[in-house]
């Protein structure tokens, strides 16, 4: 009559000894951590997401605020992070969305989180705090080419030194140009008189 209570308690022990392990193994999956890059965002915003934790080189990231799963890749089977990047959807409500994983086969539920924030768009247009350059006195140290071999410097009074010197120069070029076709034809006029 004893036996009955003997063989219940032998198949208990043995029934723990059996799903002892495989709780062991749940709890080595729970290292795993996601980071959502920036961790405060607006809706229909870009973000990366990095995963360390994971024994494997490839994973997924799934949260109800992704439009869809970040697909998750990396290299040295654990010894690196995975990283990837998804974009929230654009109607998301204001608040913390989880991010969960799921990678060497398991899922990580819950292992990161990502603020949304919705941000207003402005009322009014900013207006300038300082005098806008426009017109002759603003685009005029811009206009002229710049000569090869010689930087262009545009300061607040005009072209500067560079272009004073090169528009003297060319203007001598042009004076001495002048000067000698004058003579030239001149030169020429005499000779046709004294035939």
């Amino acid at each position: 009559m004893r036996s009955g209570p003997i063989a219940l308690r032998a198949t208990g022990a043995a029934l723990v000894l059996v799903l002892a392990p495989t709780a062991g193994t749940a709890l080595a999956h729970d290292g795993v951590q996601a980071t959502v890059t920036p961790a405060s965002t607006h809706p229909g915003a870009d973000v990366d997401i990095r995963v360390t934790g994971c024994k494997g080189t490839t994973g997924a990231a799934k949260s109800q605020a992704f439009v869809a799963d970040a697909r998750l890749t990396g290299r040295d089977g654990g010894k690196d992070p995975l990283f990837g990047d998804t974009t929230l959807k654009s109607g998301l409500e204001e608040g913390t969305y989880k991010v969960s994983v799921t990678c060497d086969g398991h899922d990580h539920p819950d292992v990161g989180t990502v603020h949304v924030k919705r941000h207003e768009e402005p009322t009014h247009h900013p207006s300038p705090i300082a005098p806008v350059r426009a017109g002759g006195g603003g685009t005029a140290a811009f206009a002229a080419p710049a000569a090869p071999g010689v930087a262009q410097t545009a300061a607040e009074e005009g072209l500067g030194t560079p272009y004073t010197l090169l528009g003297l120069g060319l203007a001598a070029v042009a004076a001495v140009s002048v000067a000698f076709r004058s003579a030239r034809r001149r030169g020429t006029g005499a000779g046709q008189g004294a035939d």
